[in-house]
């Protein structure tokens, strides 16, 4: 099989613009005000990948990439820049779509478990500062050590409060587990799953090999993440995203350099991503985005102002597509001056002043050249896409998604036995085969919380010499924090 692949021309400005398939795992940016075509940039670069057998990942936010599957080439503006450009061969296509859907409404179903998402994560879903967020650590040591499987939020609910319960005797172990952290923990949970987060929480979990598909003529499968309703949720859809692809990172094996990406993950309004951010978390993000591109995978990032990621991130996007900014006030004068500032200087373009200039579907591009430096930045037009701009109907989204070779495995949700139907069968035992309470000055019956306790504790030793008991190791970017991952 040939390691030589075409170029994927996106835009033509001198001349015609094209990024290298062995470089487009060297990450980018696709940046701009709302309006100026970055989500039409996206679908030419999802296109391009996808036509070349690459697979690629994508959130729709605003449910205007549906039409993917079918051939477009029919909008009139879509028609005035195939001729602006002289494209005499271009050819509406359609291309594969597997769509997802957290809530399970408008795609196969995504779920993870507890466990998969691990305490960092969902510390910062839940909005825990550092003494909750370290409460919750050890709530997740407690069921590791005790062979009790996080899976579900019920699963997580329960243990928090037997935690919560046993507090004094874990203290010793495990440190302080104060009484108020145990009840914001429960009081956040009770806010995400109105939100709708049982959904996600569940089995079976997703499993990202899925995402790895090319269809029978070789085009690479383009995933879509129905996200309108997820973004009411910014948090929340930005930490799932962060879990992606830190899971990403976990599981593929090291590639080095292909001839072309295994895999394209396009991180759409990735400002949510770093807003707020821990900083211990930031250092991991930009371990993961540095180190992700010897498993293959290019990571893109849509955000309107570049200057919206850290620099550590912005330094690490050699492809690059800059759509307008306004300038309406001093502050926003810096800004582009800033965003100026990232690219390779043109001694024929003044950058600043074009950034303000650009129309609807023009921007500033620069790509990575063969030897991985930025090419000088160029003034140009983005080629129109290929698939259809109006979104599916109701009835053609079902159709692309019961015709999918995944339908029916994710579609129904499994609830195996793991630490709330534990905990909850051992009280149930335990009270059953207590004695009655004992006449006159007898000893009151043992509580609940006791019963659970000592079957625990019973249960332990055999816990500890199981593969669960050992250790679930999880976490985002367990990796990185060191060892791997235990499945």
């Amino acid at each position: 099989m040939t390691d030589k692949f075409p170029s994927l021309v996106i835009a033509k400005g001198k001349g015609e613009i094209e990024i290298l398939p062995k470089m487009a795992n060297r990450h980018g940016l696709i940046a701009g005000a709302t309006g100026t075509g970055k989500t039409v940039t996206l679908r030419v670069l999802a296109e391009h990948f996808s036509s070349i057998g690459v697979p690629v990942f994508m959130a729709d936010v605003k449910g205007d990439l549906s039409g993917l599957p079918f051939p477009g080439g029919d909008h009139p503006k879509i028609a005035e820049r195939v001729k602006k450009l002289g494209l005499s061969d271009f050819s509406p296509q359609g291309y594969p779509v597997v769509f997802w859907d957290v809530f399970g409404e408008q795609g196969h179903p995504v779920r993870a478990t507890v466990s998969e998402m691990g305490p960092l994560l969902l510390s910062r879903i839940l909005n825990l500062n550092d003494v909750q967020s370290g409460v919750l650590t050890i709530t997740f040591k407690i069921a590791d050590d005790n062979g009790l499987l996080l899976l579900d939020l019920k699963d997580l609910r329960s243990m928090i409060q037997f935690v919560g319960d046993n507090a004094e005797q874990f203290k010793t172990q495990y440190g302080n587990i104060s009484a108020a952290s145990i009840g914001t923990i429960q009081r956040n949970l009770l806010t995400l799953e109105q939100q709708g987060a049982e959904k996600f929480f569940a089995e079976p979990a997703l499993d990202l090999q899925d995402f790895l598909q090319t269809d029978a003529k070789g085009k690479g499968a383009i995933n879509i993440l129905t996200a309108d309703k997820l973004m009411q949720s910014p948090r929340l859809y930005a930490t799932f995203l962060l879990w992606m692809l830190s899971e990403l990172f976990e599981n593929l094996p090291e590639v080095g350099d292909p001839a072309k990406p295994k895999l394209v993950f396009f991180f759409d309004e990735a400002h949510l991503l770093f807003d707020e951010l821990p900083k211990v978390l930031e250092e991991k993000i930009v371990q993961v985005v540095r180190l992700i591109r010897s498993k293959g995978v290019g990571v893109y990032f849509i955000t309107q102002n570049p200057l919206d990621l850290p620099e550590t991130v912005l330094g690490q996007l050699g492809n690059r597509v800059q759509h307008a900014l306004r300038a309406f006030t001093p502050r926003d004068q810096k800004t582009v001056k800033a965003a100026a500032d990232t690219f390779r200087a043109n001694p024929k373009l003044n950058v600043a002043k074009v950034i303000t200039e650009l129309e609807v579907g023009e921007a500033l591009v620069s790509v990575l050249d063969e030897k991985g430096a930025p090419t000088v930045v160029d003034r140009a037009l983005i080629y129109p896409p290929q698939s259809r701009l109006a979104p599916l109907g109701p009835e053609e989204r079902s159709k692309i998604i019961q015709g999918s070779v995944l339908y029916g495995h994710y579609e129904k949700a499994v609830d195996r036995q793991s630490a709330f139907e534990i905990l909850k069968s051992r009280a149930e035992e335990k009270q059953a085969q207590a004695p009655p309470p004992a006449r006159g000055r007898g000893a009151p019956p043992k509580s609940q919380t006791e019963i659970i306790v000592g079957a625990i504790a019973k249960s332990a030793a055999h816990a500890v010499g199981s593969q669960i008991g050992r250790q679930i190791i999880r976490g985002v970017l367990g990796s990185i924090f060191g060892g791997g991952r235990g499945r």
